[in-house]
């Protein structure tokens, strides 16, 4: 089962179950599905779908900090109930310790060594291991093994 196919059948599923927080949370991304597939010249491929639950987890990721700096626990509550839902789609995430691994690797076998290097470092990691390692957390490893 493709990944469209089981995010529209988790829809139905949820609808069943009445579990509105899933409902919600997939209906919008079906419905972004949906409409990259008509803005685009072809339906979404299953990489492209999986750019779509990221995009939204990632979202929602950045909604919960800004909620929980101003204090508003109970819009806080709803996105974590939302991101749990789409971390169900995602894959495994590196660990800390696991991206610093790479991140040395990568360094290591690039040869460089300079600060001004992070972005070829960054360009390396995320092409590999794309989905399965935050952005943020390769660049900062990197700049800190960098400086």
């Amino acid at each position: 089962m493709s990944l469209r196919e089981r995010l529209e059948a988790d829809v139905k599923q949820a609808m069943r179950a009445r579990d509105e927080v899933a409902r919600d949370t997939l209906r919008m991304v079906v419905a972004e599905v949906k409409k990259q597939d008509i803005d685009g010249d072809a339906p979404l491929d299953e990489a492209g779908v999986m750019a779509v639950v990221a995009k939204a987890a990632k979202t929602r990721h950045e909604s919960l900090e800004q909620f929980e700096k101003a204090g508003r626990e109970d819009l806080a509550a709803v996105e974590r109930a939302q991101l749990a839902v789409l971390d169900r789609y995602l894959p495994k995430q590196l660990s800390e310790d696991e991206t610093r691994a790479l991140v040395a690797e990568t360094i290591e076998r690039l040869g460089v060594t300079e600060k001004n290097d992070v972005g070829r470092v960054m360009k390396e990691i995320m092409s590999a291991h794309r989905g399965t390692v935050d952005g943020k957390r390769v660049q900062a490893l990197a700049a800190e093994l960098l400086g």
